[in-house]
């Protein structure tokens, strides 16, 4: 890689705090298994003017998903299911579901449909939604508070009251970004007879060495914990009704007052606290197909077989009408993940078969095996939405491969 070139990071991380629309970011680049940038700019707490460093923690949101796939397809790969079984096979209280008819314009509007596969829950084909999409059930998972934030209590009540509700949709018939990795965390639960927080802990993170990355802030980790900022007005995470403040970095979340700190909710879709380097470290066994120094986390059939498409075309060939991380357009999804299929369409260079996903705090990560690349990103603005970090990001590293 040109280093000249990967200077451009850097001039490109500072114009963000300069123009303060993030408050400060980390990236970190490997290439064929070896560190070949890093750079950190700006802070990670205005209000107390503290530096963003490498051992900065943030709240990783959405890129927690796909750190409960590879959970999943540990427990596929010891034969204790299979991916289409039916999730009521596990959680029996989706057992009777409804769906949203058609054009329903109330929730009572529905007719009833089978329980999602654990295929569709891990491809956001389930029928399930978030509250911050549009539509009549994220409107009424938004009455209800269902969003899996850390003080919202224990797992399985937060999913026993989520099976109340329709689907959106009949299942298998669209795509939309929803709450199925948080489905997906009871389900390792109950597959694994342990807490979902522990069997990360057992299975990924103390394999990888990942010792930064939690359900709540590490014990002793006070201001290390960045601050979360915003540029709208109000709820950060509520997209439908978002408003512009006057502030473009305005706070929400920080050290000593945030529910990170004493989370009791371990949401598989967007609880992680962690840092870049034990970010790298997930990415890097991705990169790898599983294998992580003289072991394996997941077998190199297991890894490709996440990273491929497992839609019938492009995400936005499935009529998506949800907010996602990622570009619908030359884009595919594999398991917990996006993936590149046409990089022309997807506006943005990379190579086919490109591995990513982000988190609503505009935090990013990808892997291409063509190239041997791994990129951690990371910073604290919600939402994801507000600038497009992430293909300039993608733009300058690509810049800088030079074979």
């Amino acid at each position: 890689m040109d280093t000249g070139r990967l200077e451009r990071i850097k001039s490109w991380q500072q114009r963000y705090v300069n123009e303060q629309k993030y408050p400060g970011s980390a990236v970190l680049v490997w290439r064929g298994g070896k560190e070949v940038c890093f750079h950190a700019a700006g802070l990670r707490n205005i209000e107390e003017d503290l530096p963003f460093t490498r051992d900065t923690l943030v709240r990783l949101y959405s890129m927690t998903k796909p750190v409960t796939s590879v959970a999943i397809m540990i427990l596929l790969e010891r034969g204790l299911f299979h991916l289409d079984a039916p999730v009521s096979d596990f959680l029996p209280e989706f057992s009777c579901m409804e769906a949203l008819v058609p054009g329903a314009s109330a929730i009572d509007q529905t007719e009833p449909c089978p329980p999602p596969t654990l295929h569709q829950l891990l491809t956001h084909t389930s029928g399930l939604s978030y509250p911050f999409n549009p539509g009549v059930l994220p409107e009424a998972m938004a009455s209800k508070d269902l969003m899996f934030k850390p003080d919202q209590g224990s797992l399985d009540r937060m999913v026993e009251r989520l099976s109340r509700l329709p689907l959106a949709f009949q299942p298998g018939n669209r795509w939309e970004y929803s709450v199925a990795a948080d489905v997906l965390g009871r389900v390792i639960e109950v597959v694994s007879g342990r807490p979902f927080g522990d069997f990360l802990a057992d299975e990924i993170f103390a394999p990888l060495g990942m010792t930064q990355t939690g359900f709540r802030v590490p014990d002793g980790a006070g201001n290390r914990f960045a601050s979360l900022y915003t540029p709208l007005a109000g709820d950060a995470m509520a997209l439908n009704s978002a408003v512009t403040s006057g502030e473009s970095l305005r706070l929400t979340d920080s050290y000593g007052r945030s529910p990170f700190e004493h989370a009791d909710m371990q949401s598989g879709g967007g609880g992680l606290v962690g840092n870049i380097d034990d970010y790298m470290k997930f990415a890097e066994m991705l990169r790898c197909r599983g294998r992580f120094g003289d072991s394996f986390i997941i077998g190199p059939q297991t890894a490709d077989f996440m990273m491929q498409n497992h839609l019938s075309g492009e995400i936005a060939s499935m009529g998506p009408l949800s907010f996602a991380e990622q570009p619908m357009q030359g884009m595919g999804f594999g398991l917990g993940g996006a993936v590149v299929l046409n990089p022309v369409r997807a506006r943005c260079p990379g190579s086919i078969g490109d591995f990513c996903w982000g988190g609503i705090a505009s935090t990013f990560f990808w892997v291409d095996r063509q190239l041997d690349l791994s990129v951690v990103f990371l910073t604290q603005l919600a939402p994801s939405s507000s600038y497009p970090s992430r293909p300039e990001l993608k733009a300058l590293v690509h810049a800088a491969i030079t074979d």
